[in-house]
């Protein structure tokens, strides 16, 4: 799953061309749900970064608590919330770390999910409107989830997926046929993702020292294949 995110400054325009910032990217070294975070969605035919809470929360919905903060991209019809959004609000989380916690026999180890070469990623995600006032309009979000590559899989069973940023503008495009947006929601290649421990501070949401996010141990990562 995606309990915390880390999200250094990004090079945004370099990552997106012709992406407009409206606000400042959101970065924290432990970020949790039930707090803002950056999104891009488009906004007349042109991507943005907007600020957004993490819990999908349509318009409809009674109890904030209720709010999910991720969806599984197998089950995206099985709630009107997920369906209604895929359909026509998918969005983008830009980040550069995802914490994940692996079982061990003296409590969990948590682990920093990063690109192998430490770049961006950029998440898939859904977003919806929600009033907070009579003349307001807030956005929220959800990740989407997939299962994790082999590799990972002893970390965690699933993963926010990944989309290329080749890929971003198609993602973005409520015009995109479902099955094509469908077929980017699968598990980042083996050569993509790797992992590194990092220090027990980030169990608790209330530590933002970026050395929460400082590897403790080597990377965990696919090797490139021998050449015979």
């Amino acid at each position: 799953m995606a309990g915390r995110l880390h999200i250094a400054p990004i090079d945004l325009p370099r990552l997106l061309p012709g992406l407009e910032i409206d606000e400042p990217l959101l970065s924290g070294a432990n970020l949790a749900p039930r707090q803002g975070l950056s999104m891009i969605r488009l906004d007349a035919g042109r991507p943005h970064l907007r600020r957004a809470f993490w819990g999908l929360t349509p318009p409809w919905l009674k109890v904030l608590d209720h709010a999910p903060h991720c969806a599984r991209a197998e089950s995206l019809d099985e709630r009107k919330m997920f369906a209604e959004a895929f359909s026509a609000r998918r969005c983008l989380v830009p980040v550069t770390g995802i914490y994940v916690w692996r079982a061990m026999p003296r409590g969990k180890q948590p682990y920093l999910v990063t690109r192998a070469d430490r770049g961006p990623l950029l998440l898939a995600g859904l977003w919806a409107r929600y009033h907070t006032t009579l003349s307001a309009f807030h956005d929220s979000m959800a990740l989407i989830t997939v299962a994790a590559p082999p590799l990972l899989a002893p970390l965690s069973d699933r993963l926010p997926a990944v989309i290329d940023a080749d890929q971003a503008a198609a993602w973005l495009d409520p015009a995109t046929p479902l099955d094509e947006a469908r077929a980017m929601l699968s598990p980042a290649s083996r050569e993509l993702l790797g992992a590194f421990p990092v220090s027990r501070r980030v169990n608790h949401p209330l530590n933002q020292e970026w050395a929460c996010g400082h590897p403790t141990g080597p990377m965990l990562r696919s090797q490139p294949a021998q050449e015979s």
